[in-house]
């Protein structure tokens, strides 16, 4: 799903250019998930900002599903992130006025163009039951655990049946045992094929996934299992 080679990312707004990205490369199939552990400012932000497209390699090659996306122009590469990714972030970006299900029906109204309601309301209670919180549908985010609030989160990026899946720090804020039912959640979404990255500083939920990369000074290689 998805491949990177090569890839180079170069800051160019200081005195000196500093190189955040060096030759990287990553391979992520569907249904396959990853870990990506480093230091703070090691570049796994940047990493994934290439990944989900919002910023694009200096040097190196992007493929998605097989094609070549190196250097799309930023139209084609808002529809892509519409259709292929699902993002989550440490913070939980919900709109505290709306519901749980209305939150998560916001990325079908902004991705998926116009729905009718009956077939909008049952893709969203799918993606709650996924995450196991769908009899809190009618909560608001007041009304909700930081747990209970990222797992909307997660519903909101799973809605829309991503093909990679993207999560940065996703338990950053959350107590252990809630971190685990996150994971959880993100876990699950592999076993319908979705590729998941996991930026994370947390040992445990790293040795989880699939595989596990280290990001050291730009430089990304994998870890070998124990």
């Amino acid at each position: 799903m998805i491949e990177l080679t090569g890839v180079t990312k170069v800051l160019k707004g200081q005195s000196e250019p500093r190189t955040i990205l060096d030759g990287v490369d990553l391979s992520v199939a569907a249904g396959q998930s990853v870990a990506i552990v480093g230091r703070s400012g090691s570049g796994k932000s940047t990493l994934l900002s290439v990944v989900g497209l919002f910023d694009r390699p200096d040097q190196g090659r992007y493929l998605l599903a097989g094609q070549d996306i190196s250097r799309l122009p930023e139209r084609r590469a808002a529809k892509l992130r519409s259709s292929h990714f699902g993002f989550v972030f440490q913070r939980f970006f919900l709109l505290k006025h709306l519901t749980a299900a209305q939150n998560v029906a916001m990325a079908l109204v902004n991705g998926q163009g116009w729905l009718p309601r009956r077939e909008r309301r049952a893709r969203v209670m799918q993606a709650l039951d996924q995450v196991g919180i769908a009899h809190l549908a009618k909560n608001r985010p007041a009304k909700m655990s930081g747990g209970e609030q990222q797992r909307v989160a997660i519903a909101r990026a799973l809605v829309r049946d991503p093909k990679v899946l993207l999560a940065d720090e996703p338990t950053g804020a959350l107590d252990t045992e809630t971190g685990t039912l996150v994971i959880d959640a993100l876990l699950a979404a592999t076993s319908r094929g979705c590729a998941l990255v996991l930026v994370t500083h947390d040992r445990d939920h790293a040795a989880r996934m699939g595989r596990i990369h280290d990001l050291v000074n730009g430089v990304l290689t994998e870890r070998v299992p124990a």
